[in-house]
């Protein structure tokens, strides 16, 4: 292959969750532009099909599912669809995510239990749903999205979200052990772990502790669109086939 043929993604099917904004959408479109069929899912339906046909109006085939992660039968339903419309199943981008702050001495186990449903349960019940099919067909690229907050302990200046940090470890282990389990089947696991980007998520952040988040970036900025786009193509193509179990943070220098 050449170096553009390993980037390449024509014909493949890829499943995208919380994929209707923010860096999910972000990746979706770098999905897309690699020449992937994309699906989008998210728990807002009208949200998911503005999103789908704004890649649609740039001539992207994309599918927009309503999908709660942290309900085992709607799972079930989206992939069912996925493969209804497309036949397969080729890469999956756990994105979907539920972050909040409090300090943890006031986190109820309601709120515990919610975040790691979403985070933990959630990637757990998309992986195993698509795995399936990526089982059935020999082959399959698993990308889960986590984050710096994860792999690191986070200042109290930035946040107070132990909750969220605790569930995105749990999802590195869980990155790491499946990618091992799942070599036989010919499914590479890998992990991305994004730093500060300027979303929805990141929103209260940039507004109102600029000063000590921009400090704690060695690069002094936050991440654009492209630099998160390059690295799902990367993880999802041809020219990753012998990366398994592995958790590339895109953090601007935050972990190093």
């Amino acid at each position: 292959m050449t170096a553009h043929e390993l980037f390449r993604l024509d014909g493949k099917v890829a499943l995208v969750t919380g994929g209707s904004r923010g860096l999910g959408f972000i990746m979706a479109t770098g999905l897309a532009e690699a020449g992937a069929n994309v699906v989008l899912c998210a728990r807002k339906p009208d949200a998911c099909e503005q999103s789908a046909e704004t890649l649609r109006s740039l001539g992207f085939e994309c599918l927009a599912l309503s999908c709660d992660v942290s309900e085992p039968e709607a799972v079930k339903a989206l992939v069912e669809r996925t493969v209804e419309r497309f036949g397969r199943v080729d890469v999956l981008v756990n994105n979907a995510g539920y972050a909040w702050e409090a300090p943890l001495e006031e986190v109820s186990l309601e709120q515990w239990e919610r975040t790691f449903a979403v985070n933990a349960a959630g990637t757990f019940l998309c992986t195993q749903e698509a795995g399936r099919r990526m089982i059935e067909q020999g082959s399959g690229k698993v990308i889960n999205i986590l984050s710096v907050a994860g792999l690191a302990s986070v200042d109290p200046k930035l946040a107070e979200s132990v909750p969220y940090s605790a569930s995105k470890g749990a999802v590195a282990a869980f990155t790491r052990d499946l990618a091992r389990k799942w070599c036989r089947y010919n499914i590479n696991v890998n992990g991305l772990a994004p730093g500060y980007f300027a979303t929805k998520m990141s929103r209260y952040l940039i507004e109102h502790r600029r000063d000590a988040l921009m400090n704690s970036i060695p690069m002094g900025r936050l991440g654009e669109p492209d630099e998160i786009k390059g690295v799902v193509v990367f993880l999802a193509s041809p020219a990753a086939d012998y990366v398994t179990g592995q958790i590339l943070a895109v953090d601007g220098g935050v972990l190093a």
